[in-house]
């Protein structure tokens, strides 16, 4: 009978954690709606306040590696008045020790039509404040093209 009340305590501790890992998920999920907000609103400064320190993305000839060269490799995306693409996320996971988390999406381009997904890691630099660490993009083959929904629907409230 003694193991009856360690296992109810154990179950609960289960089920508080897998409520602390929804409630990170949907934390990291805002954030990377924000990011893309960032573009939308042509807002290069937000867009750098998301970048980790030590920020690393891929994507041209050499990796942009550091919140500068993030900014300096990506100034361009934010120059005119219409962004050049969009994203969105379709997942979102988050490490089970809550530091880490990894979102994936479909990126559009401007007229709404899909041209690749992206992949970014995001880390828990303080209670609450996640910013992205690493992203890259990669192609969608045509079948994932077909099941990914129309633009918007993810980051709406």
């Amino acid at each position: 009978m003694r193991g009856i009340p360690l296992l109810l305590a154990a179950l609960a501790s289960a089920s508080a954690a897998a409520q602390d890992l929804e409630a990170l998920r949907r934390q990291v999920w805002a954030t990377e709606c924000e990011f893309a907000a960032t573009m939308a609103r042509r807002d290069l400064d937000g867009f750098e306040r998301l970048l980790s320190e030590h920020a690393l993305f891929f994507g041209g000839p050499q990796p942009l590696q550091g919140r500068a060269a993030v900014r300096q490799g990506w100034q361009r995306f934010f120059e005119g008045a219409e962004a050049p693409f969009s994203w969105e996320p379709d997942l979102v996971v988050v490490l089970g020790d809550g530091s880490l988390a990894y979102s994936t999406g479909p990126v559009r381009k401007p007229k709404g039509e899909l041209s690749s997904r992206f992949f970014s890691v995001w880390r828990q630099e303080a209670p609450g404040r996640w910013r992205i660490v690493m992203d890259r993009g990669g192609p969608l083959s045509e079948a994932e093209k077909a099941r990914i929904p129309a633009a918007g629907q993810a980051c709406k409230p």
